[in-house]
């Protein structure tokens, strides 16, 4: 037995309907006194009014901060390669040490300065805050290898 629906009544709501679809006909542009036709002014969406322009969610924080984490481990061993490499060379292991250190200070300020501008570039990526975190990391690079020579 098949079972057949009764067509939709025509007062029935289908629940959305797009702007301009209604069950009456299209409404026609409107002419002012003057005879110039007018036609209704589009949407428009504001922001917000009080938002923040520059919110960082402490998502992104969080995952800024684990970034960050996992490259001072990453350079943590990079810095003991580092090392090694200079005490292959017949660095006096002191010097190494300490320009491992000075590598590692470097590279963490410089990524320091990456990972808060990739956070939120508005907010962070400004010459008070990027430019000593960039100063202090190429000067603890270059440190780094004027000490590590012999």
């Amino acid at each position: 037995m098949q079972k057949t629906q009764a067509p939709a009544s025509p007062s029935a709501d289908p629940g959305f309907k797009l702007p301009g679809e209604s069950g009456a006909p299209a409404a026609q542009p409107a002419k002012d006194a003057g005879g110039a036709v007018t036609t209704q002014a589009p949407i428009e969406v504001a922001p917000l009014a009080g938002a923040p322009v520059t919110d960082t969610s402490s998502r992104d924080l969080a995952i800024g901060g684990a970034v960050f984490l996992v490259l001072l481990i990453v350079y943590f061993f990079v810095r003991n390669a580092y090392v090694h490499h200079l005490v292959v060379k017949r660095v006096a292991p002191s010097a190494a040490g300490s320009a491992g250190w000075l590598m590692f200070v470097g590279l963490a300020f410089v990524s320091a300065a990456a990972v808060l501008a990739i956070v939120n570039a508005s907010k962070f990526l400004t010459f008070a805050i990027t430019a000593p975190l960039v100063l202090v990391g190429l000067a603890a690079l270059g440190a780094a290898l004027f000490v590590g020579r012999r």
